[in-house]
């Protein structure tokens, strides 16, 4: 397997004007480590991973395979795998057929082709299927077959383009797993784009949050949870979403929100507005609680509930998860608190202040 390293990567369009899509782009990639590039739509993971892949050319930066500059490498002689949203296989060949179509244009002896894609289709459970063609194969497996395709030619690497949004839930859940059980069984170096932030907080060693002004943070899944560098990234990591409100700090260190001074120390923090954040399973009911509000919503999903409290003062309604309490009625009257250490602050530039535990001991403002 390989390591990649970008380093400064941009991307620029030319026509009548210039349009500049990505900007100083740089990350690495460890020799067998699943990364994961996520963001919104339009943020340029895609165009990423096609110059990863030597589709698209990067327009400045370096990027580097175990090392070896590869800007100018055609994508054959990188030694790379892709599997694509589309699938990408060929209508009129049977499974078989799709997947040694790689090997079969490199002249692999007949009987290495058979011996490698009989060995692959049991890997991915196709051995039933493989004198079918891909319109009588359903989605997850057709798939399969993509990646199939992808295994037997035993790439450095593998390049996974948003490969299971064609699938239902149902089956984009199983495919996470087969996915993560083939990264543990080859021991592959994986890149992976995505806009779905759970495949990303599920699959990856390691995120990179990307985002309209590039990379936003890089780090371990949970370690982007539960220390996000910004606001942006702290709206997109976490499902719900978390609650982003606006606050002041006062000239003590305190935190103001919704009309509740909460007990917040930081010295290095300036008085100013701020942007407050909490996470929907961080927040617990409380009657004595210094967040309270009337119930606008109550969204049963189950096993959990999602509660949306209006506050006075704050622009939107907080939402709050419950997994064992019942919620309560709508148009209710209720209250909530912050859990031990769960408060996030943000700078009026968006980036995250560092503080000292949020002490869950409160006053009215």
């Amino acid at each position: 397997m390989a390591s990649i390293t970008l380093t400064g990567v941009g991307k620029t369009y030319a026509d009548k004007r210039v349009n500049r899509v990505l900007e100083d782009i740089s990350f690495s990639v460890a020799d067998g480590e699943f990364v994961v590039l996520v963001g919104p739509s339009g943020c340029g993971k895609s165009t990423v991973l096609r110059m990863i892949a030597g589709l698209e050319e990067a327009s400045s930066g370096e990027i580097r395979i175990d090392g070896a500059r590869v800007n100018e490498t055609p994508p054959a002689r990188r030694g790379l795998a892709m599997v694509f949203q589309s699938y990408a296989l060929y209508a009129h060949m049977s499974v078989f057929e799709n997947i040694a179509f790689g090997l079969r244009l490199a002249r692999v002896p007949k009987r290495e082709i058979e011996d490698a894609v009989r060995t692959v289709a049991r890997m991915l459970q196709l051995e039933h299927l493989l004198d079918r063609k891909p319109p009588q194969l359903s989605g997850g497996q057709r798939q399969r077959v993509a990646i199939g395709r992808a295994i037997v030619r035993k790439p450095r690497a593998f390049l996974f383009d948003e490969p299971l949004s064609n699938l239902d839930a149902a089956l984009r859940a199983d495919m996470r797993v087969e996915i993560a059980r083939l990264h543990k069984q080859l021991g592959a170096t994986m890149v992976y784009v995505t806009h779905d932030q759970v495949e990303a907080m599920t699959l990856a060693d390691r995120i990179v949050v990307l985002g309209p002004a590039g990379v936003q943070q890089i780090g371990a899944p949970m370690a982007l949870y539960e220390r996000p560098a910004n606001v942006f990234v702290a709206g997109f990591i976490g499902m719900p979403k978390m609650n982003l409100a606006e606050g002041a700090i006062d000239a003590h260190g305190r935190l103001a929100l919704g009309g509740v001074a909460l007990d917040w120390h930081d010295a290095a923090a300036s008085g100013g507005r701020v942007t407050v954040g909490i996470r929907p399973e961080h927040l617990v009911p409380d009657a004595a609680g210094p967040i309270r509000g009337v119930v606008a919503l109550v969204e049963r999903l189950g096993a959990e509930s999602h509660v949306h409290l209006d506050v006075a003062g704050l622009a939107r309604p907080i939402v709050v998860s419950l997994k064992a309490a019942p919620p309560p009625l709508p148009g209710s009257a209720w209250a909530v608190a912050p859990a031990h250490g769960a408060l996030h602050v943000f700078g009026p530039d968006g980036a995250r202040i560092d503080n000292k535990l949020f002490n869950s001991e409160t006053e009215e403002a």
